[in-house]
């Protein structure tokens, strides 16, 4: 089956735009979207020549209760804890600060990887735990009620696999849209820490999906949360779930039970997290319970009015639901570093991509005057980031600004700026990082 990846966005666009034709004709189901929302969708990926038919109405999926799950409630949002030296706290949700990650080494230490919780972490009981299968597109199209199951030591028995990937929020970067190109946008405002790099084991999900029964009618696979259902606006959107294309659930989709080495944390999915590698991170699913198999398209507010990108510059109604992660850098460094006029310092960094590998790496010491080429530290590899040294001798006294940009192996090189969306997605403009020279 070919891979959706590798020309994003055509086959996205051309994919979505078949569900949408099988959803009009009454052959797919909007999970909590309204019609109206599914309209909107339709207007962002046109499907001429189709006849509006009557959606088929939503089928019930398992809860907590029924996927065998006890979950406790904690106390704040999140269990470990979140020093200020390590993390800047923005609701229930923590970024990591770039400076606490120097001299870490190419992963991201657990109790330091940035927190992304729609409302706050549960604890769930794994021996309880069951990941329930179900939906038209398994053999004998089981319903919630009559789901395969598999325990974690059921998983565990099964191939291993272990991976090195990135994890990063789609708004990644969203601040800097008002910060350097005076522009509003909506949601949490992270700079550049919402993202972290881990070593995952687990099981991949076509082994999984294969054991349960996967036939070839199957189009879309979405994991659903055990977190608390989430209520935006005053609307209850229920549980975190997302569909993904089948083709790229067979590629290179794991169910994650480890992370660098030990048991995954409680806030990072324990005991079991969906991991897809390179796309967005509402994609990689936490704490997930079940898994709809269907043989018919499946959307639900997280790619229909969320994770989109809005706004002048896109299509009426919306762009598709968002894949691949962008290219990035970052300074290890905090904002208003200082530095010693005349003295020569090593300045550290690390710039990763949703797409192919990290080609070069540039820096700039004069706020965009000139460029000079980074040392990269590491190999680039897909899915993971490479970490750079340049060295620096400033002359001057007083402000300055520093810049990386990245270029990537599909020619993908990070812009002055960042094309706006209403929602501030990602944000892959250079940034201006303010430091002072004394």
């Amino acid at each position: 089956m070919p891979d959706p990846d590798s020309a994003r966005p055509q086959d996205e666009i051309a994919y979505d735009r078949g569900r949408l034709g099988q959803w009009l004709d009454g052959d797919a189901r909007a999970d909590g979207v309204s019609r109206r929302g599914m309209l909107a969708l339709l207007a962002a990926v046109p499907a001429a020549g189709l006849v509006a038919g009557t959606p088929r109405p939503a089928v019930a999926a398992p809860t907590a209760a029924t996927a065998g799950a006890v979950v406790a409630p904690v106390s704040g949002t999140t269990v470990k804890p979140l020093p200020e030296e390590w993390f800047r706290v923005l609701g229930t949700n923590a970024e990591t600060r770039w400076e606490a990650l120097r001299g870490t080494g190419y992963h991201t230490p657990s109790e330091r990887f940035f927190v992304r919780n729609h409302t706050s972490t549960p604890v769930i009981d794994a021996a309880g735990w069951r990941l329930r299968l179900w939906g038209s597109g398994l053999r004998g199209s089981p319903a919630p009620e009559r789901a395969v199951e598999f325990s974690l030591p059921e998983l565990r028995r099964m191939p291993a696999v272990t991976r090195s990937a990135f994890l990063e929020c789609a708004g990644n970067g969203r601040s800097h849209y008002a910060s350097q190109q005076g522009q509003e946008v909506s949601g949490t405002a992270w700079t550049l820490g919402a993202i972290g790099m881990a070593r995952w084991r687990g099981v991949r999900l076509s082994e999984v999906l294969r054991r349960a029964g996967l036939t070839h009618r199957a189009v879309d696979v979405m994991p659903r949360g055990l977190d608390a259902e989430f209520v935006s606006g005053g609307e209850n959107l229920g549980r975190v779930r997302r569909p993904l294309p089948v083709a790229k659930a067979l590629h290179d989709v794991i169910l994650a039970y480890e992370m660098n080495g030990e048991p995954l944390p409680y806030d990072h999915g324990y005991p079991v997290r969906v991991l897809v590698p390179s796309w967005i991170g509402i994609s990689s699913v936490k704490w997930v319970g079940d898994i709809e198999v269907s043989a018919t398209p499946l959307y639900s507010p997280w790619n229909t009015d969320l994770y989109r990108l809005f706004g002048a510059a896109h299509p009426e109604g919306g762009g598709p639901p968002l894949g691949r992660q962008t290219v990035k850098s970052a300074f290890e460094l905090a904002a208003g570093a200082r530095f010693r006029a005349g003295r020569t310092h090593l300045l550290h960094g690390r710039s990763w991509t949703g797409a192919g590998t990290i080609r070069a790496v540039e820096v700039s010491t004069d706020g965009g005057g000139s460029w000079r080429a980074a040392r990269q530290l590491d190999v680039a590899r897909p899915g993971g980031w490479v970490r750079w040294s340049v060295p620096w001798r400033p002359r001057r006294t007083g402000p300055a600004e520093l810049l990386a940009r990245a270029a990537d192996s599909t020619g993908r090189v990070q812009p002055a700026e960042s094309v706006h969306n209403d929602q501030g997605y990602l944000f892959d403009a250079v940034v201006r990082h303010p430091v002072t020279v004394r």
